[in-house]
């Protein structure tokens, strides 16, 4: 309800929403719960701007001074129905999307949209110019230069495990990490060096549901 676009820019037009919103939110006070005196004071703003209004409008009466009255009571009416439609229309659970359209308010979505399952891994550059660091750098397939997650990735879930024979199967790798943006650091000790690790990667989503594995990579420990 906060965002500007539901306010109409032009005065006109303004008030001609301003006076429809206000008197259905006259008619629905009782039911929704808004004080008499909240409405008598949206109601007066109302009725001040559309005066303020006319009167600038009017070749007859249209002066410097009339427009900047004008311009002060709709910065006064606009701030007063900002602040019902928030407290009492917002979140009301009595207000249903057909009273919204009779004021000409926004329908929001009363449900997330779900964060999508990754179809792919994430691509890797392996940095090893560090003596007993390998850094891995994770991005969406195809988007090197980005260095991104895929729309709905929290993060990536990097696996991995120092062996001396080849590693084949993912659940051999037996240490995990969840890294929410690229690089990855692994630090090892001095004794570690030229050792080989292995290691792979997949997505994991904003509700923790994961994407595929990458393909099992190796680098040797510098």
């Amino acid at each position: 309800m906060e965002n500007i676009d539901f306010i109409p820019r032009q005065d006109n037009k303004f008030a001609e929403w301003l006076q429809t919103a206000v008197n259905y939110l006259n008619t629905h006070a009782t039911a929704w719960q808004i004080p008499a005196g909240t409405m008598t004071e949206l109601t007066a703003l109302q009725g001040d701007f559309a005066s303020k209004f006319e009167t600038a409008e009017n070749p007859a009466t249209r002066t410097s001074a009339a427009v900047l009255v004008k311009t002060e009571s709709r910065k006064a009416a606009e701030a007063k129905i900002r602040a019902v439609l928030k407290a009492y229309v917002t979140y009301n659970p009595a207000v249903t999307d057909e009273d919204r359209k009779s004021m000409r308010l926004p329908i929001h979505k009363t449900t997330r949209t779900p964060s999508p399952v990754a179809t792919d891994a994430p691509d890797t550059d392996i940095d090893t110019s560090v003596i007993g660091r390998v850094t891995i750098h994770f991005f969406e397939r195809g988007s090197r230069h980005k260095k991104a997650k895929p729309a709905g990735q929290h993060g990536a879930e990097i696996s991995w495990v120092l062996s001396d024979t080849p590693i084949t199967r993912w659940d051999e790798l037996i240490h995990s990490n969840i890294d929410t943006n690229s690089p990855f650091t692994l630090a090892f000790e001095h004794d570690q060096r030229g050792k080989t690790v292995y290691f792979a990667l997949r997505w994991e989503n904003t509700r923790g549901e994961k994407g595929p594995w990458s393909e099992i990579m190796s680098v040797i420990i510098p």
